[in-house]
This record gives structure tokens, C-alpha cells and sequence, in this order.
């Protein structure tokens, strides 16, 4: 079986790693940074609302097994808060470890500090990537996955955003993030903001627990959420507009603070400023973990992102696929783990010389993957963002009778279109 090149460890590369080892492919992992998980290491929300479905419907399909290591890393489980039920939430000290030393153990090659800048073409197939801008340094391989995600580089969160605000993607330290695809002369496509402009924000910021209030912190410890009212004179208008994440931009998050206990405190708003946020009771000593300029803004997502087939195939690139956020304008860790398994599995399928699974869109996996395909090949599409936690999909999920909190139900649906373990089977 031919060897696997993943580009980019965060939720999506590392799912697609763990699925493409599992069925029995050689797997280099590349991230440029010192740990894995990139903006899951600032996450930490699962399981709520719609995303439930989709996670059980995943494990059912066989492709459980990051979502087995996550649900025994929370620290809080079917916790609520407005507009979002069955939330878990993951410890952001913990995580990272875990999935490492997982990894490690199925004999994943795992390659830090590894920024890949270019690639060397064969005709329309990727034959090797460049390693950390020299051309001597470079690894080949037979299939490659590209889940670099489409947030940054700083030059993006200056155009777009309100300047670099030292994010937990670290950009000016290991190099910004660099596009496998347009490297390979793939013409990507940009998700609008609000004003046609490009991109949207991450959604939340992280404050230090040991800077709040003895009481705040004890009510996060207990009960895993804090509401907290902001008087009007300090709320800040407009950010529902950059907000990547449309699930969390209606008036409750305006009009509060909404506060996760995640290990740090998790504000639900892509910024607040310091000198306002320190008025309010609890938080007069809050100091900004991520990012550190949450005064003034957050980074910048869906600045590139990839044609592709409904089985994750790049179009264009013969031995190329995507997962993450390079597949559309997508919100969320469980939208990107499940992207990741698929590009994932059909890699290794590629890789054995089998044809490529497009799951039918009678799963919830299947008709969310090719909806987001459909919906990105339009300008009014590629204003949206689409998760199983509110919005657009939300929506249609309910709809369309797809929203099912019951495993069982879950269970002989997955069982009934004969995809049950699909993913641990080529």
C-alpha cells in the first residue's frame, strides 16, 4: 500500500492520519507548529445541537475513535447555554497529549515543526512536498491531504481583520500557513464576510481562570457555563456580522458574556476590549490567553479553500485530497474530524487502487458534505458559514427530519444503508 502525506495536524489532518493507519497505510503527518490540534487547542465545544447526530452517525459508520479520546477528555457533558443543548465540552490542557501519544501508538510519523511551501508536480499528481522553504528538504509520497485549514497567514488577519492579534497560530513564529493546492496551480476560492469583504473571525476568546473572581470561577468549576449580563454601555456592536460562527450571534451573545469552562474561561465573542471587560464584576483583573490581542480582534478563516469532489478529491490534482476547512466555507471540530476521516479514507482507497466513496446523501455526513459543495459554487453560498450546530444547516436538518438525538435511531439508519463500519473496511 502506497505511503500517505498529510499537510496540517489540527482536528482534520489528525483524523485523516488515525483513519488512513487504521486501514493500514503509511502515514506522515506534517504541522508547522510545536503541537498538533491548531484551533482545537482553543475549541473545546462538542456534541451540541446537531452535532450529536453527526458524531454518533460517525461512529456508527466505524470512525469513532477521535471522537472516543474527546469524550473522555471532557470536563463537562449535556451541559446547555443559549440556543445551543447536549454540549460537551473538552479540556484544552489535556487534549493535545492524548491525541499525540494516540497517534504515536498506531505508528503514525509524526513531523513538528514541519512547514511545507511548495510541491513538485509530475504532470497533474503531486510527487513531493518542500519542507520548511528549502528545496534540498522534501518528502514524497503517493497520496497527499491537504488540512492546512484557511485561517492566517498574518498577512490575511491585517487585510481582513483588525491586524495580527498574536493567535494560537503563532504565524510570524513557525511561518505562515501556505496553500498545498494554489502550490499546485489549483485555483481556490475565498468565503465572504460581512461588506464583501474576505473571511470571517474566529469566534471566541480565551481568559485566564486565575485572573477572575474567586465567585466566577467557582460557578464555572460547578456548572460548566456563566451568564453573565453586560450593561449597555460597554456591549460591542457589530461583531455578529465577522463572526465565523453564525450559531453564536443571536441577541443573548450581545447582551452577555457567555462563559464556558473549557480550563480557561471561553468568552463566546471574537473580541472584547480589555479596559470594558475589566468593569464588569468578576472580571477586573481578566487577562487574554488567546489571542493575546483579544482587545481589538481574533484571526481571519475561509481565505482558501479548495474545489473539490464529494469525495474530497481536489479537483485538478490527481493524488490530492482536502479535509477541514480547506473543503468550504465550514464551522466546527466535529465538521472538521469528519471531513478528515473521509479524505482519510479515500486516500488510502486511492492509494489501494480502488474507486473513491461519495457517501449517499441519505446520511447526514453524505448530504451535509455535498450541500456545502453545492451551496460554495455560488457568491450568495460563499457568504454563509455551515455547521451542525446552528444556522443554515441547522435549519435544513431539522427540515428534513436529519436532527435525531436518539443513538439507537441513529444506529439502524447507519446499519439500514449498509454503511455501518464503513470506515474501518476499504
Amino acid at each position: 500500500m502506497g505511503s500517505i502525506v498529510i499537510i496540517g495536524g489540527g482536528w482534520a489532518g489528525c483524523a485523516a492520519a488515525i483513519t488512513s493507519r487504521k486501514l493500514g497505510a503509511s502515514v506522515t503527518l506534517l504541522e508547522r507548529t510545536d503541537m498538533l490540534l491548531g484551533t482545537g487547542l482553543v475549541g473545546g465545544i462538542m456534541r451540541n445541537n446537531g452535532r450529536w447526530t453527526a458524531t454518533e452517525e460517525t461512529i456508527a459508520m466505524g470512525g469513532g475513535a477521535v471522537f472516543r479520546i474527546i469524550d473522555n477528555t471532557c470536563r463537562f457533558n449535556n451541559i446547555k447555554f443559549p440556543g445551543q443543548e447536549n454540549v460537551s465540552i473538552y479540556d484544552l490542557n489535556k487534549i493535545e497529549p492524548k491525541i499525540r501519544k494516540f497517534m504515536t501508538g498506531l505508528g503514525i510519523n509524526i513531523k513538528l515543526e514541519s512547514r511545507v511551501t511548495d510541491v513538485n508536480l509530475r504532470r497533474k499528481e503531486i510527487e513531493s512536498v518542500v519542507l520548511n522553504g528549502d528545496e534540498k528538504k522534501t518528502l514524497k509520497g503517493d497520496i497527499f491531504i491537504e488540512a492546512t485549514g484557511s485561517a492566517g497567514p498574518f498577512n490575511i488577519c491585517n487585510s481582513y481583520g483588525n491586524g495580527c492579534v498574536m493567535c494560537i497560530l503563532r504565524c510570524h513564529t513557525f511561518g505562515g500557513r501556505v496553500s498545498v493546492a494554489q502550490r499546485a496551480g489549483v485555483k481556490e476560492v475565498d468565503a465572504l464576510g460581512s461588506k464583501d469583504s474576505i473571511g470571517a473571525m474566529s469566534g471566541s476568546c480565551l481568559v485566564s481562570k486565575d485572573s477572575l473572581s474567586k465567585n466566577v470561577v467557582c460557578k464555572l468549576n460547578e456548572k460548566g457555563v456563566l451568564i453573565v449580563k453586560i450593561p449597555e454601555e460597554l456591549r460591542v456592536g457589530g461583531q455578529s456580522g465577522v463572526k465565523a460562527c453564525p450559531q453564536y450571534t443571536g441577541k443573548e451573545f450581545i447582551e452577555s458574556l457567555i462563559v464556558l469552562d473549557v480550563g480557561y474561561a471561553k468568552l463566546m465573542v471574537p473580541f472584547f476590549p480589555l479596559s470594558s471587560l475589566r468593569k464588569i464584576p468578576g472580571f477586573e483583573k481578566a487577562r487574554y490567553i488567546d489571542p493575546l490581542g483579544g482587545t481589538k480582534g481574533n484571526s481571519i478563516r475561509y481565505a482558501s479553500i479548495s474545489p473539490r469532489e464529494n469525495t474530497l478529491k481536489v479537483r485538478g490534482i490527481e493524488n490530492l485530497f482536502c479535509a477541514g476547512e480547506k473543503t468550504g466555507p465550514i464551522a466546527g471540530h466535529t465538521e472538521a474530524i469528519i471531513t478528515g476521516i473521509l479524505g482519510g479514507y479515500n486516500a488510502t482507497r486511492l492509494s489501494k487502487g480502488k474507486g473513491l466513496l461519495s457517501l449517499p446523501k441519505e446520511s447526514l455526513i453524505g448530504d451535509f458534505i455535498s450541500f456545502v459543495n453545492e451551496q460554495m459554487s455560488t457568491e450568495e453560498g460563499l457568504k454563509k458559514r455551515y455547521t451542525f450546530s446552528g444556522s443554515v444547516y441547522f435549519n435544513r436538518m431539522k427540515e428534513i427530519g436529519f436532527y435525531i438525538t436518539d443513538r439507537t435511531v441513529i444506529r439502524q439508519r447507519v446499519k439500514k444503508m449498509s454503511f455501518q463500519d464503513a470506515f474501518l473496511n476499504l
